[in-house]
């Protein structure tokens, strides 16, 4: 039996979008000689969406949409992922399922008994469980249908499959990117494929839907837990796989963490402006590591002709880094618009002066330069169509060292989930091959440049020190004694904690942050704002 994996980029509710990738896929699939292929989780509608699942019309929709594929698949079957509805008179009840189709009908349909309800996952929120498992024969071969990430939890489905005879578990899922799941994801499956003693076709979706994204690696993964096929990383793909041939086993994969982050990045940002139907992106050019190592993922994700670059030098930008950015602009070969602040700034001052007389300057003074540079961009984005792309970090945005609409300001916030230290490593990877990002930028000390001999460390602990924390506390949910028994010093900790829990509300008005860590501020981690909880407690 040949099966084809067909590894797509749906988009949510984009039906005849879909309807058109799928039945594309088939047909690829036929013209290669497959017997059955195999979809995504939500193929049909695309995922996550979210509270468009309370709408009637778009699981009718989603229904209609799968019976226009059932009427092309003839001489090949297909399981496909979609959202089912309980025939029951007067229920309301969906079902995340899978239909096997064959010879243009459903033969059946098979839903979701584990539902997920964690980290980014509303499962509950809008699906019920059927606890019905069965088996479908196929081709000579009893195989067992699992959904999401069934096959790796228990109890679940997959024993109840096995002892109905099934030994062969196709696995259709939409599992968003982690840095952390996609370094064992693989080495998981197959452990877990060789304890049950079955072989497992597993089917991801790839690309980017708001803040997730998905890497794909689909594979095949025989009963002895070797991996015998997989499909590309990052890329839609279909690759077929003959089941009853001699599989080989693929030599043990070499992942480049930093390679999948930047992927992850760029492929986020291509989808997000892509099926939010911009073509253009505008980002602020401080002369920072940040905003370099952003323009270069708009420029590889939208192409150099379509990202346009803006400094915004003030009285207190260095000329270092306003040189650094004309650089990095000839570098990649992109246009940079140059609109001093000074002025704004000043009239700004010259207006609140009653206001702020015999007060000294600080910290409002400072972040005015951040909102005109903010509305600067915004204004350009309004007359130009221009997606703003925000370029803070989630080491800046945990601590609140960030400015409500200023650096704040923008459509999508490409690296808010990348720790400052890894957004070094991005900018070496950038430059592995030779200097894209100036050497002025990766060596400059971090500074908002708001005030005179301004650093980050006048506000924020050591990098190396606040991004460890950071992971500890957010991602790895450590209480505070745990962290400080790590070798961290109790008052920087402290420190640190209290800064994340009171910058909530800042974090409720970001842009979207696309997601590549384990817990990711926004959708993943949901706290309140008005709270009373004490960080010290253990």
């Amino acid at each position: 039996m040949k099966i084809a994996l067909a590894q797509i980029n749906p988009t949510v509710a984009a039906f005849e979008k879909n309807i058109e990738t799928i039945v594309s896929a088939i047909e690829k699939a036929k013209g290669l000689g497959a017997d059955l292929v195999v979809f995504p989780e939500m193929a049909v509608i695309g995922s996550p969406a979210k509270d468009l699942l309370e709408k009637p019309n778009l699981i009718q929709d989603n229904l209609d949409a799968l019976n226009k594929i059932c009427s092309k698949t003839d001489n090949v079957a297909a399981i496909v992922g979609f959202v089912d509805r309980d025939r029951t008179k007067g229920s309301k009840a969906i079902y995340n399922a899978a239909a096997f189709i064959k010879d243009r009908r459903i033969e059946s349909v098979h839903h979701k008994l584990l539902l997920a309800t964690y980290d980014v996952f509303d499962e509950d929120r809008y699906f019920v469980s059927d606890p019905a498992v069965s088996t479908i024969w196929f081709k000579g071969r009893n195989i067992g249908i699992t959904i999401g990430d069934e096959f790796l939890r228990e109890p679940g489905p997959v024993k109840t499959l096995i002892s109905q005879g099934a030994r062969l578990i196709i696995n259709i899922t939409a599992t968003p990117y982690s840095l952390d799941d996609y370094q064992t994801r693989l080495k998981v499956l197959s452990e877990r494929a060789a304890s049950y003693n079955v072989d497992l076709v597993y089917v991801d979706k790839v690309g980017g839907n708001d803040s997730l994204v998905y890497a794909g690696r689909s594979c095949v993964i025989d009963h002895w837990g070797r991996l015998v096929a997989k499909a590309k990383e990052f890329e839609e793909d279909l690759v077929v796989v003959d089941l009853k041939g001699a599989m080989t086993e693929l030599p043990e994969e070499n992942v480049n963490p930093i390679e999948s982050v930047y992927k992850a990045l760029v492929l986020g940002l291509r989808d997000y402006a892509r099926k939010c139907g911009f073509k253009t992106a505008i980002i602020g050019l401080s002369g920072g590591i940040d905003s370099a190592v952003v323009v270069c993922l708009a420029v590889a994700a939208l192409g150099k002709e379509n990202v346009v670059a803006v400094s915004m030098p003030s009285q207190f930008s260095s000329k270092g880094g306003i040189e650094d950015s004309r650089k990095l602009a000839r570098a990649l070969g992109i246009t940079l618009k140059e609109i001093p602040i000074n002025e704004l700034y000043d009239t700004y001052l010259r207006t609140l002066r009653d206001e702020f007389k015999g007060l000294p300057s600080g910290l409002a003074e400072e972040n005015l330069q951040a909102r005109i540079r903010g509305n600067i961009l915004m204004a350009m984005s309004n007359k130009f169509g221009h997606l703003v792309v925000a370029t803070g970090n989630k080491s800046e945005l945990a601590c609140g060292y960030c400015t409500l609409y200023g650096d704040l300001s923008g459509g999508f916030a490409i690296i808010a989930d990348v720790p400052k230290t890894t957004v070094y490593r991005i900018a070496d990877y950038i430059n592995r091959n030779g200097e894209i990002i100036p050497r002025g930028i990766v060596t400059r000390i971090p500074s908002a440049e708001l005030r005179p001999n301004q650093t980050d460390q006048d506000s924020l602990p050591e990098y190396d020190t606040l991004d460890g924390i950071l992971k500890a506390y957010v991602e790895e949910l450590k209480t505070l004694d745990e962290i400080v028994s790590m070798g961290y010093d109790a008052y920087t900790v402290r420190r640190v904690i209290e800064m994340i829990d009171k910058n909530e509300y800042k974090r409720e008005q970001a842009p979207p942050a696309l997601r590549i860590t384990s817990k990711a501020f926004g959708h993943g981690r949901r706290m309140p704002i008005a709270q009373g909880y004490k960080y010290n407690k253990k």
